[in-house]
């Protein structure tokens, strides 16, 4: 059902005791954890009155979680009550079923009693009853706001001052409805050797509320939480030393176990708004490409499989490849220029990074790179001995020489008895190997393994 518009006559006399106050605000600080969680510090300056009086605070969020709110003022909160029964169209008339209302269009007024508000059923002074499936062309006039509903989510206090006077009251809380993320940009060059890197950060804001000239700060890292039922009517109402971050934005600075980012310019982040903010932009970051196969597994070639080399691009996080920055969770878009426009080649998610560590993106399969991977022989030596003969075939149709990385999972209790190729342990279930293949040929590794039962001698 679609009401094009409501009318109020509000006596407003007869509505609420206490009335909702406007305050000052001295300062306001927004910060935003990757989990859907956001931590709001509002300092307001209050005219209270010495003794015990009630407080109504207005424009905090809608999905404020009230168990969280922590008030700082010269005095006592004696109770708290968190108001979220908003005014809405249908909240309205359903408030309003066995009362009278009154639906004006062009060309007549209807006046009744509301018996349903699915399907609009009046009674009329006469007693009979309209039934009325649209309404679009009406307008619809209620006598005033039914108690309990509010225009805004309201903290309502009863407190005990210790003086009269403005004063500034610190109030904190805990939200859902906001959430943070990355999102980086990288271009590589012509030949795969570096790549220019640009990270944006997205700010998700479906809080209910808007912060207007916000200090905004952003915490990278998993933050644990306890979770816990919460009424459906709190939810979505729809249903260390720092240094500057590249391109002085932001501040970053170690924070417990986590990562702190400080926008250095305050900032209004609208409800139901994404907004963007740039992180950093670096050029000239050194890359490696590397082409990755990873074989099959234990006791697994019985028929011959056939498959394509992955490529990877890795880059260190330091300071002298011109990074060396904590790098906060997001998705990573690869381009590459083909000589005439810049044309996209993949994605990959980069984790939580710390600075001097290894990032590894796979940018997607590679076309020219065929592999074939079969177990050429079997022998069953004893009940608790056997081997196993695999030959794995690189096909390079490139134009270029490469390199393949064929990583084997091998389980437990191997032991390789004969190999066309050194291969490198990488821990106690898995071997590399490193293939080199010329252009346009072919080049097939094999090796021999044997497998233990451990009870064996």
């Amino acid at each position: 059902m679609k009401l094009t518009t409501l009318i109020f006559v509000l006596f407003l006399s007869s509505l609420v005791l206490l009335s909702a106050q406007e305050f000052e605000r001295v300062t306001l600080n927004v910060t935003v954890y990757n989990s859907d969680l956001g931590v709001i510090k509002d300092v307001r300056k209050i005219d209270m009155k010495k003794g015990i009086s009630n407080i109504k605070v207005t424009d905090v969020a809608e999905r404020i979680d009230p168990t969280s709110v922590h008030i700082k003022l010269k005095g006592t909160v004696i109770e708290q009550n968190y108001q979220y029964d908003l005014v809405s169209l249908s909240k309205i008339l359903e408030k309003y079923i066995d009362n009278e209302i009154t639906l004006t269009s062009d060309k007549n007024v209807i006046k009744g009693k509301l018996l349903s508000t699915g399907n609009i059923v009046l009674r009329k002074d006469d007693g009979s009853l309209l039934m009325l499936p649209k309404i679009d062309d009406y307008q619809v006039a209620v006598g005033a706001l039914p108690e309990g509903l509010i225009t805004k989510p309201t903290l309502v206090w009863t407190l005990e001052s210790d003086a009269s006077g403005k004063q500034d009251v610190e109030i904190t809380y805990q939200t859902s409805g906001l959430n943070w993320h990355t999102e980086y940009v990288a271009l590589l060059n012509e030949n795969d050797t570096k790549m220019d890197l640009k990270a944006w950060v997205s700010i998700n804001n479906n809080t209910g509320a808007t912060y207007k000239e916000a200090k905004l700060k952003l915490v990278a890292g998993d933050v644990n939480r306890v979770h816990r039922y919460i009424p459906e009517a709190v939810m979505d109402k729809n249903g260390g030393s720092g240094y500057d971050v590249r391109g002085e934005q932001f501040k970053e600075k170690s924070f417990f176990e986590y990562h702190i980012y400080n926008l250095q310019r305050p900032t209004t982040i609208a409800d139901n708004e994404t907004k963007q903010i740039s992180l950093f932009d670096v050029n000239g970051i050194k890359v490696i490409k590397k082409y990755i196969y990873r074989s099959g597994g234990y006791y697994n070639n019985s028929v011959e499989t056939h498959g394509n080399a992955s490529v990877q691009v890795e880059f260190e996080n330091k300071k002298d490849n011109n990074l060396g920055i904590p790098m906060p969770e997001g998705k990573a878009r690869l381009y590459k220029s083909d000589g005439e426009s810049v044309e996209f080649i993949g994605e990959d998610m980069i984790g939580h990074t710390p600075k001097d560590e290894m990032i590894k993106l796979k940018v997607g399969d590679a076309f020219d790179i065929v592999v074939e991977d079969v177990e050429k022989d079997y022998k069953r030596i004893s009940d608790k001995v056997h081997e196993h003969l695999y030959e794995i075939k690189i096909k390079n149709r490139k134009t270029e020489n490469i390199v393949v990385e064929v990583e084997r999972y091998l389980g437990y209790n191997w032991e390789i008895l004969e190999s066309s190729l050194d291969y490198e342990k990488k821990d106690a279930q898995n071997i590399i190997f490193k293939v080199p293949v010329e252009k346009e040929k072919e080049k097939v590794l094999s090796f021999k393994i044997r497998y233990k039962d451990k009870t064996s001698g």
